[in-house]
């Protein structure tokens, strides 16, 4: 068995101090002495280290620009809030204005019907004032010795029906709504009529004609005719013909009796 030199083999500090002078002298043997001293995985530990920055630093970047549209994403949705925010106030103004039309609208109609109703009700009394200013001409063909009964002698008249208990007051306050009321005489006789005027005549009219004409004669003992008067008799309606078919009826002008 070979026998070594204990002197050859023990390395001093005065070797390791020759050792790196030559290595200083030699900087080509350093990379061969790490090979030799390191492993594979400590000699690439630096390279791992340089990916692990550049990785490191794409990350960093990435986060930057992730950053950046987080605020661009935030800012836009704060924009978005705004528009809805201004879109939400828009719709409110638009609906507060849409109730103002609404409610103008409805004013404007309620407006018109009064005109209306007040148009229809000053027509209703032009067309009542004229019949009993000129009933001696509308009513000639049915009565003689016309004489109109104002509002004041038929209340007079109603008030001593009244008082001995013929009428009640409720069909006194209903004959008083008549249109005209007229006095004449009929083939010598003398006898009352009631007329209801309206422009269009209509079932309604025919049956107030009747019914006061009946409280008239109750009244007073005296036959009374009922008449309906006006500009146009509601033909198309079955029912007002079939009613008026039982009166006298002045219309437009021309006069039928009692069918």
């Amino acid at each position: 068995m070979p026998c070594y030199n204990k002197r050859a083999m023990a390395f001093g500090v005065q070797d390791f101090h020759d050792l790196v002078r030559l290595l200083e002298q030699h900087p080509e043997w350093r990379a061969e002495l790490r090979r030799l001293l390191l492993t594979e995985e400590i000699l690439s530990l630096p390279q791992v280290v340089r990916e692990l920055a550049e990785e490191v630093r794409r990350l960093a970047a990435a986060q930057r620009r992730t950053e950046e549209r987080l605020e661009e994403l935030a800012a836009a949705q704060r924009r978005t809030e705004e528009r809805l925010k201004e879109l939400a106030a828009a719709q409110r103004r638009t609906e507060e204005r849409l109730e103002e039309l609404a409610a103008a609208q409805r004013r404007t109609e309620e407006t018109v019907q009064l005109l209306v109703r007040d148009v229809a009700g000053l027509k209703g009394e032009s067309l009542e004032r004229r019949y009993r200013e000129r009933a001696a001409s509308y009513f000639q063909r049915i009565l003689r010795r016309i004489r109109v009964i104002d509002h004041q002698q038929l209340g007079l008249l109603l008030d001593e029906a009244v008082d001995s208990q013929r009428l009640g007051m409720e069909e006194r306050a209903d004959l008083l709504e008549a249109d005209v009321v007229l006095a004449g005489v009929v083939e010598g006789e003398g006898v009352y009529l009631v007329a209801e005027v309206s422009g269009v005549i209509t079932a309604q009219d025919v049956r107030r004609a009747r019914r006061r004409a009946a409280v008239l004669e109750k009244a007073t003992g005296r036959r009374t005719l009922p008449v309906v008067a006006g500009e146009r008799l509601l033909e198309e309606d079955r029912e007002t013909v079939e009613e008026a078919a039982g009166v006298w009826k002045v219309v437009d002008g021309r006069t039928e009796p009692p069918a």
